[in-house]
């Protein structure tokens, strides 16, 4: 039986996936392109190849997400990413909606993925590799 948090769970966990995904495809690969995208990381002082990394892990990472594969180590491994986004608007000031965003949606986003791991610590409730 399906249970009120079960659903919940389920819902914020394929939310966060699909975050990943749009965050990766739409916007880092078609919006700004991979090559762009790797402009902007040595523009603000970062390796330029680490971008397609941070594409490959948002993208392969949402989609484990919403199929709720590993679920747990998913979900942290990609607090990492969240972090360095979060460095990257810092500067920026609190509200996202500032001129280059700021950092409170990474910070919403690292909340999110911690709660989604700390929800599937149950090997059971995801489909382990």
């Amino acid at each position: 039986m399906k249970t009120p948090a079960i659903v919940g769970d389920n819902l914020l966990r394929v939310a966060l996936g699909i975050m990943f995904i749009a965050h990766s495809v739409v916007l880092k690969y078609f919006t700004f392109t991979l090559a762009g995208t790797a402009q902007y990381f040595s523009s603000i002082g970062l390796p330029a190849p680490l971008a397609y990394v941070v594409f490959a892990l948002e993208a392969i990472g949402g989609v484990l997400l919403v199929l709720n594969i590993a679920t747990r180590w998913v979900a942290l491994g990609l607090v990492p990413v969240l972090l360095g986004a979060m460095w990257v608007h810092l500067g920026n000031g609190w509200v996202f909606s500032a001129p280059n965003g700021g950092w409170e949606y990474p910070l919403f986003l690292i909340v999110i993925s911690i709660v989604v791991a700390l929800q599937h610590y149950d090997a059971r409730r995801s489909i382990s590799p």
